[in-house]
């Protein structure tokens, strides 16, 4: 990490993550809870998360800004010279406890020492010119001020629009500009009341009874997190692992292993075994859960040919539903994404149902081409499964306890479940279950 004299730790720490976003098509939220931040406080680890998910939440809004107060457009400036500008705009305009003057001079100090000097006197007048612009969302009905006002590419909105209606896309876009909650898994209350004697301030979640929203207090520097007694992991991510159930348990795309966890943790008896498709990330998943049956293999070409009850099937996609969390998604997704991701999600389904009883299928996208387009296209061409309503499944889950009662019926959407951020307090997923059809 670069470091000056000049410019605050938080900036330049914030700076570098933002770079390496751009240049390497790397995930913020992974670079911020990395070593690039050890040498940091806790105050400025939480400046310089700040500073990075402010910007790539509100980039569309901050250039437009920008390219009004240069009077050109961003494209024609260097990398370095967009995210200081960038930085600079988004704490004038959002960070109010910031003084202007300290939020335009660190931006002209963070060019002049990335090498880009001669750029210091544009920096200085847009950001000041930026600094007397009275700017705030405001909320207008159509899909085009929708993606002015919470800064969301056009093309999204508008499927959101036509998908969920306006207000439903609004609520989603809203939450996507918020900063994310932590929610954590923890099914001890000798857990919780060792949380609340050390400070840490919870409330039950919404939809499942293990789960708890943290309302202040940091989690991760509990003994209960350190010894992996609970583990931090949204919702609707919880509730997908939840669906599946049998005495052999495949999960086929684990990591970071949450779902292979509450499965082998609800499951005791079963055989669970956790496979991903890059050895770095499955033996990530064997330390992080302590799993023993985990590999490394493509789920298009399964390493074995043994029959499961069960195949927990979260495979990758555009991850549009996780916008919260992973604001850089929006501004790299494009609309062709999706048929090209469907066809992978496709070829995955195929394979695994050679060898599966159960499949549940899921992605944390809001899109149906990545969602019941798939089913239907897996059904018709595999007519020896058939679609099992999820509704008999969250009744199950909640008969024992796990699911409050009053979730269920909003979960649903015709026969499959279906998370809607700002609908739901949490990611939107996306889960169907399918079922091998009796001979």
């Amino acid at each position: 990490m670069s470091s000056s004299a000049r410019t605050s730790p938080a900036r330049n720490a914030a700076f570098d993550v933002l770079v390496r976003v751009e240049t390497h098509n790397s995930y913020a939220a992974e670079l911020l809870h990395s070593n690039l931040l050890t040498p940091l406080s806790a105050a400025d680890r939480g400046l310089a998360t700040e500073l990075v998910m402010g910007v790539l939440r509100w980039r569309q809004s901050l250039d437009q800004l920008l390219e009004a107060a240069a009077g050109k457009s961003l494209v024609k400036f260097d990398l370095e010279v967009k995210l200081a500008l960038r930085l600079g705009a988004y704490q004038l305009l959002y960070l109010h406890r910031i003084p202007a003057r300290a939020a335009v001079n660190e931006s002209v100090e963070l060019v002049k020492q990335h090498g880009k000097r001669s750029a210091a006197p544009l920096i200085n007048a847009v950001l000041r010119k930026l600094s007397k612009v009275s700017f705030g969302p405001s909320w207008k009905p159509s899909p085009d001020d929708l993606s002015r006002t919470y800064s969301h590419p056009p093309w999204l909105v508008d499927r959101w629009a036509v998908t969920y209606e306006l207000e439903a896309a609004r609520a989603i876009c809203e939450h996507n500009q918020a900063r994310p909650q932590t929610t954590i898994r923890a099914g001890s209350p000798i857990v919780i009341e060792e949380l609340s004697s050390q400070g840490i301030t919870l409330e039950p979640a919404e939809l499942l009874s293990n789960a708890w929203h943290v309302r202040s207090g940091d989690i991760t520097g509990t003994r209960a997190y350190r010894e992996r007694r609970l583990a931090i992991q949204d919702e609707a991510s919880q509730l997908v692992a939840l669906l599946g159930k049998g005495e052999t348990i495949l999960d086929c795309c684990a990591a970071p292993g949450g779902k292979s966890a509450i499965v082998a943790e609800r499951n005791p008896s079963a055989f669970v075994v956790s496979m991903d498709l890059h050895l770095h990330r499955a033996r990530l998943l064997r330390k992080l859960t302590g799993l023993s049956a985990v590999l490394a293999g493509d789920a298009r070409q399964l390493p074995f040919n043994r029959q499961f009850d069960c195949i927990i099937a979260d495979l990758p996609c555009t991850g549009t539903g996780t916008l919260r969390r992973n604001p850089e998604i929006k501004w790299r997704l494009q609309a062709e994404d999706l048929q090209r991701l469907a066809g992978l999600q496709f070829e995955i389904l195929c394979s695994i149902a050679s060898v599966a009883k159960t499949i549940v299928y899921s992605t944390c996208s809001l899109e149906p081409e990545e969602g019941e387009e798939v089913i239907g296209r897996f059904l018709a061409e595999n007519a020896a499964f058939r679609l099992s309503p999820v509704e008999r499944r969250l009744q199950e889950l909640s008969e024992e306890g796990s699911i409050r009662a009053s979730a269920v019926r909003d979960l649903l959407r015709n026969d499959f479940l279906r998370t809607v951020p700002g609908i739901h307090s949490c990611d939107g997923f996306f889960a169907a279950i399918l079922e091998r059809a009796a001979n």
